[in-house]
């Protein structure tokens, strides 16, 4: 079946009887048992609900994983992760990871014992040269949150296996419309369902997918036991969105590759970073592990004044948080997203106060890029050319 059409009629059916094309919202917190030691299959939500299940098939066929976990969000998902590992233990990170995964592994995680390393995982032999006896994963976001380092997913999966760790891959930006981390040698995927998955910012979710059936009955004594599960109306919501992700992420590539390219043309931007741009460091890795680009992307300006006078100046993109919606959104990392990194290194990986992040929306690219245009002009002689 293409990926378009798993999007719409992916998942399980097992519990319908109706005929009903949308799948139900059970919207129950405990099933009653036929007899003494009999079960319908479900018990009690935070173990497993009907609707939550539809998706949870829905996303591992995605992904091609055996099995997929839906959570109340993001950080949940990967909070449940850092339970496989214990104190003592040591991770490699991606060294541009969006802000709220630093403070997890920092705040929390090595309160907890485990300790990180944060490395360009773009560089395959900086994973390696960090690995220590200690070492039991690699955490490698790709594109990165918000510089769009790619990594080159196969090369790492080799690295991490010949020494016998799991390698975890958050596919946000890309979903499995475009990057599939599964195939080239993960062994889970992270995904902040809120983002692109849910794609119209009015629900919060998060998933992890699992390629190991073993990997996956960890994870699932974690989940129920841990009971950051996602509602049943939460996952209605996402399996509604995740019928339309296919013709959503198509149409924000495009409209993000145009805006790119224009970007560079203005001027008061000294820089852009998107993967679909041909002079972007890893764009061959891109091509050969993607089907497709995205639709985020960053650019620096000249002066920390322009790019607050393109926050208070935007109309139609709105200035806020998160990305992956119909509305696009733009967001200053150093002040949002990244301000619990401390300086010193926000400013080493390039997030300064010259830095802005655009999730493409699904408006009209012309709108959008008149809308920039002024923003990036206001308050000189320039005009906002399209």
């Amino acid at each position: 079946m293409e990926f378009q059409t798993f999007c719409v009629h992916g998942g399980s059916h097992r519990y319908d009887v109706t005929g009903a094309v949308s799948v139900p919202i059970f919207q129950s917190a405990t099933f009653a048992h036929p007899g003494v030691g009999e079960s319908t299959g479900y018990d009690y939500s935070r173990q497993q609900n009907p609707t939550r299940e539809h998706l949870e098939a829905l996303l591992a066929g995605l992904e091609n994983g055996v099995d997929a976990l839906a959570f109340s969000s993001g950080m949940a998902a990967i909070s449940l992760a850092m339970e496989l590992f214990e104190p003592g233990d040591h991770i490699i990170a991606s060294d541009d990871i969006y802000g709220g995964t630093h403070r997890l592994f920092f705040h929390l995680s090595a309160k907890n014992g485990i300790t990180f390393s944060l490395v360009n995982t773009s560089d395959p032999a900086q994973v390696e040269a960090a690995a220590t006896p200690r070492t039991k994963a690699v955490f490698v976001e790709t594109p990165t949150n918000p510089m769009m380092q790619v990594t080159d997913i196969a090369a790492v999966a080799r690295a991490a296996h010949a020494r016998g760790l799991l390698l975890l891959v958050d596919n946000t930006f890309l979903t499995p419309c475009f990057q599939t981390p599964l195939d080239l040698g993960a062994d889970i995927v992270i995904h902040s369902g809120t983002k692109y998955l849910g794609g119209h910012n009015d629900t919060l979710s998060g998933f992890l997918v699992v390629r190991e059936p073993a990997l996956a009955e960890r994870l699932r004594f974690l989940h129920k036991t841990v009971g950051a599960c996602l509602s049943p109306f939460e996952s209605w919501l996402l399996i509604r969105s995740i019928k339309t992700l296919a013709v959503r992420m198509e149409r924000q590539q495009e409209s993000a590759l145009r805006i790119a390219r224009w970007l560079r043309t203005r001027p008061g931007v000294d820089a852009v970073y998107y993967p679909g741009l041909p002079d972007h460091p890893q764009y061959e890795i891109s091509r050969r592990q993607t089907r497709g680009f995205g639709a985020m992307l960053s650019f620096d300006t000249d002066r920390a004044e322009t790019a607050e006078r393109i926050l208070r100046s935007v109309k139609v993109i709105q200035y806020a948080e998160s990305l992956g919606g119909a509305e696009s959104l733009i967001t200053y990392p150093m002040l949002q997203t990244h301000a619990d990194i401390p300086e010193a290194e926000r400013e080493a990986k390039g997030i300064t106060n010259r830095l802005l992040r655009l999730s493409v929306g699904l408006e009209a690219v012309e709108d959008l890029m008149a809308d920039l245009g002024r923003a990036i002009a206001a308050g000189s002689d320039g005009g906002a050319e399209t």
